[in-house]
């Protein structure tokens, strides 16, 4: 797990994991290695002994990061065995309490009228949350001050202490905060609403047409590993992704 513990990675992986040692009776050990924008995680991966034994569950980042740093230590595609795509979600963008905006336009104008003065938080330079703010940036043209987590879980720590007063959240472990009122939301990153909170619109609907910056999720093996290996992990994620007792968890 290339993230701190508390993400919506993280949770997704922990529920597969949970529901694997249910169904197919081995164990299954969650290993946090944040930091880095997800690097320091993926390179162990990508070294691990290709026996089906060492997975790794990514996200979108996984399909950027060689476009932001210049030498990886891995290669994002040569280096790895697809497994299967587990899930995609929007991310949410989501406010401290005290930030006095109730939607994207006040946001808006809220930052311009206090130039690099808000802080949002990321799950990382590079991470889906960290690029769907620098593009919101880039066209409502904000500044704001970015500090990266290591994962979604400790950035919204600090959100809902409010030392960071902003993020775009994945939609797992920012959705919980917002229900109980510890967060406000104001959109979705997806191109079209969501079936799990469908009262919040769009950032393309709140102004900022042909925005969209969702996220997947996906399944890794080490490259080499062998192809009956990759086979009967697909075969088995799938049928955890497919039990009712995890669609339900994810749901909700």
């Amino acid at each position: 797990m290339p993230y701190a513990p508390g993400g919506g990675a993280d949770t997704l992986a922990r529920g597969i994991g949970q529901k694997l040692t249910e169904m197919q009776g081995y164990t299954v050990v969650i290993d946090n290695r944040g930091g880095g924008g997800t690097i320091l995680g993926s390179d162990l991966a990508a070294k691990a002994r290709p026996d089906g034994h060492t997975i790794i569950l990514v996200a979108s980042t996984h399909a950027v990061v060689s476009s932001l740093h210049r030498n990886l230590p891995y290669d994002p595609i040569n280096d790895f065995s697809p497994v299967v795509r587990v899930a995609s979600a929007p991310n949410i963008l989501a406010l401290h309490p005290s930030v006095p905006a109730s939607s994207v336009k006040e946001l808006v104008e809220l930052a311009k009228a206090r130039p690099g003065q808000l802080v949002y938080a990321s799950s990382g330079n590079g991470g889906g949350s960290h690029l769907a703010m620098e593009l919101l940036k880039s066209m409502a043209r904000m500044d704001l001050i970015h500090v990266p987590y290591k994962g979604t879980g400790p950035a919204v720590i600090d959100l809902l202490s409010g030392q960071a007063k902003l993020m775009f959240g994945g939609m797992i472990g920012t959705l919980s905060h917002v229900k109980s009122a510890r967060l406000k939301a104001l959109a979705v990153s997806s191109a079209k609403r969501s079936p799990v909170a469908p009262d919040l619109p769009t950032v393309a609907e709140s102004g900022f047409s042909g925005y969209e910056a969702a996220t997947w999720y996906g399944v890794l093996a080490p490259a080499r590993t062998p192809v009956a290996i990759v086979a009967k992990l697909n075969t088995e994620i799938i049928a955890t992704l497919n039990h009712p007792d995890l669609r339900q968890r994810m749901a909700g």
